[in-house]
């Protein structure tokens, strides 16, 4: 009888183990999220909304500090793109506020004779040609700003275009590690969604504010030429105009964010309704209801939430224009006041209105789109940030690159520690590969037999210790040159939506051109042949349902893909990390007939990693990990007769395969032999 103090001490030390709190009777009735108040609260703030809603936390000194260098930014990218259209875009820009000045100065011209003594009819034809320079001005503005929007039109894509194929290019082949941390993970994805989206808004919308920087400028030169004192009257007009512009934006800044988030959360419950893997268990359950009430209850807080936001913009609307018409009020007054006193013409009165009025409606915009070019900027800078941090995550490049053909690869007191982990992954480990040879890693998971593996396919370098191919150590060798000479063949392999053929052939990275007989070879020895053909198209089908006549494939079917790619590429080094675990007994048996005996290359180094012990018996060599070490190394028959870790593993697993009563008579045998 076993005492219950042992018992509760695993390791047999004697120490016992914490005991864990009683768990209380859970309650009748629990809330499936928040019930009450902000039904965002206990939203994660998501990875891709870091920066919405940063223009409304912004001061107006830090929206227009940061402006010139925004400014700045846009432009390099504009003058690397295409600097034919960024000149022809700042010319034009320039040209056409030079013009709205004009027409604006013309305006008071037409003004002042209309406004002459005389008879009527003199005056209107002595204003006929001031009105035609008016005509002209503005036609020419129109010009310009339609040359701006054609060059626009040209730069804004290849800036694009720019970003996107060097960022691609930068994350599909930094180093594995760097797409394996959950940081990088996120800022990359972050990039992707949020700030090449904005790159190929934000020309536009500095491009508008400029125009509108330039417009309030060109109103300010017109009123200092009419009379100085209406520079003043200017600010006291557009000022409360500006401030109520500035109270809006932040308003619908502050609005979005929470639009977000309260969005994701009620998305939780669409996705669980749409969810092909929750279907089943959804319909079995009859939770169909459950979820629809949730969601139903959420809808109607957020529109109830929508109304709240509606109401408090129109009345913040409603305050700004307020205080904007007292301020042009008081403006008009005092111009009605210069009037009187003959401080200034009536024609430059009736202009300097014309120009307080534009600019009014150039502050409005300016306002606008600096509080759009600000926080859209955040994201154009994170986007650049991280292509520069995947620059320096980039493979190592050197002019020595790996041998097509390969006799001996060495680990030599190899060290391996994931970032972020205490343990080490690989703890010194020492081992020999040669040509012709298929080796097997066996172990428990996560004892290092899948990081040694990516270790050998130059996916990780040691942190100490050396990998050495054919005695020289691959930190001397291209990375990527590397990469070129191993095939790797995965328990979860990817399923590119893309011809059958070209599943086969991507591991030459090629997707339109092959070898025909070497594929076919690949595809028989994989067992892929025989999946292939039955396809409709077979070669030329597409194995992916997001195309007309897509092709869905099984697990066990795709893991005969992945091994037809692995054995195509027919590179000098050959991993196999549970490549069959979704195959049938058959299916299995015939990959590691063509796989482990009658390989296609004759000096081919293969490695297997399988938990399956039975397919490892012919091995010429087996490695026993076990907490990042080597612990036991030979053949099957050796490790037997050593009666370690490995005869001890595949004992356990034989037995399964017994009958439960003869299982028994070898146990009892077995008794009675340890008795004797």
């Amino acid at each position: 009888m076993t005492d219950r103090h042992d018992a509760e001490v695993p390791d047999g030390r004697g120490v016992p183990a914490p005991r864990p709190a009683p768990l209380p009777l859970p309650p009748a009735t629990v809330p499936a999220g928040p019930q009450d108040g902000d039904v965002t609260d206990e939203m994660e703030e998501a990875y891709w909304s870091v920066h919405d809603g940063a223009a409304a936390n912004a001061t107006v000194r830090q929206v227009l500090a940061r402006l010139p260098r925004i400014t700045a930014l846009i432009g390099r990218l504009a003058w690397h793109a295409d600097r034919a259209a960024t000149v022809t875009v700042l010319f034009c820009q320039l040209a056409s506020a030079a013009m709205s000045a004009f027409g604006l100065i013309a305006s008071v011209a037409v003004l002042q004779h209309l406004f002459a003594q005389g008879p009527t009819p003199d005056r209107v034809r002595d204003a006929i040609p001031q009105i035609l320079l008016v005509v002209g001005f503005l036609a020419t503005r129109a010009l310009l700003e339609a040359a701006v929007a054609a060059a626009q039109a040209r730069v804004t894509p290849k800036i694009r275009t720019a970003l996107e194929c060097e960022f691609f290019r930068l994350t599909a082949h930094v180093r594995l590690e760097a797409v394996e941390d959950a940081e990088w993970h996120d800022e990359v994805h972050r990039a992707n969604d949020r700030g090449l989206f904005y790159a190929r808004q934000i020309v536009g919308q500095v491009v508008s504010l400029a125009s509108a920087a330039l417009g309030l400028i060109g109103t300010a030169g017109v009123l200092s030429v009419l009379h100085p004192i209406l520079l003043p009257l200017l600010l006291l007009s557009v000022v409360p105009v500006g401030a109520a512009a500035v109270r809006s934006a932040r308003a619908r800044f502050h609005s979005f964010k929470r639009w977000n988030a309260l969005q994701r959360r009620v998305r939780v419950f669409s996705w669980l309704m749409l969810d092909v893997d929750a279907a089943a268990e959804l319909r079995s359950d009859s939770a169909q209801g459950a979820l629809l009430d949730e969601h139903r209850r959420l809808t109607t807080k957020i529109a109830a939430e929508d109304t709240r936001l509606g109401m408090h913009s129109a009345l913040l609307n409603l305050a700004g224009r307020a205080v904007g018409g007292l301020g042009t009020g008081i403006t008009y007054t005092a111009l009605a006041a210069m009037l009187i006193a003959g401080w200034l013409p009536l024609a430059a009165g009736a202009g300097a209105v014309l120009a307080i009025q534009a600019g009014q409606a150039s502050l409005t915009r300016l306002v606008e789109v600096a509080h759009l070019v600000y926080e859209h900027a955040l994201w154009v800078t994170d986007l650049l940030a991280v292509q520069e941090r995947c620059r320096r995550l980039l493979p190592r490049e050197a002019e020595l690159k790996a041998p097509g053909r390969v006799k001996t690869i060495a680990l030599r007191d190899v060290h391996f520690t994931y970032p972020g982990k205490d343990t080490p992954a690989l703890d010194g480990i020492n081992m020999r590969l040669c040509a012709g040879e298929t080796v097997a890693f066996v172990g428990l998971n996560g004892s290092g037999k899948s990081t040694c593996a990516k270790l050998l396919a130059g996916l990780y370098e040691a942190q100490r210790g050396s990998v050495c191919w054919d005695g020289v150590d691959v930190r001397e060798m291209d990375a990527q040159s590397i990469h070129r000479q191993v095939a790797c063949v995965l328990q979860e392999p990817a399923r590119f939506p893309f011809s059958a053929l070209s599943n086969i052939t991507i591991s030459t990275g090629s997707l339109m051109k092959a070898d025909p007989q070497r594929a076919m070879d690949a595809a028989q020895a994989s067992g892929a042949a025989g999946v292939i053909a039955a396809l409709p198209r077979q070669w030329e089908a597409l194995l992916s349902k997001r195309f007309k006549g897509g092709q869905e494939l099984s697990g066990g079917q795709w893991a005969k893909i992945a091994v037809g790619r692995g054995l195509y590429k027919k590179a000098p080094l050959l991993l196999l990390d549970e490549p069959t675990a979704s195959m049938d007994p058959p299916s299995e048996h015939a990959v590691y007939e063509a796989v482990l005996r009658g390989r296609l290359r004759k000096d081919q180094i293969t490695v297997l990693i399988s938990h399956r012990l039975a397919s490892v018996v012919d091995c010429h060599k087996i490695f026993v990990f076990d907490s990042g070490r080597i612990v036991e190394s030979g053949s099957h028959e050796d490790l037997m007769s050593l009666g370690g870790a490995y005869a001890a593993m595949f004992t356990l697993q034989a037995g399964g395969y017994r009958p439960r009563a003869a299982a028994a008579a070898v146990e009892e045998e077995e008794e009675e032999e340890e008795a004797k």
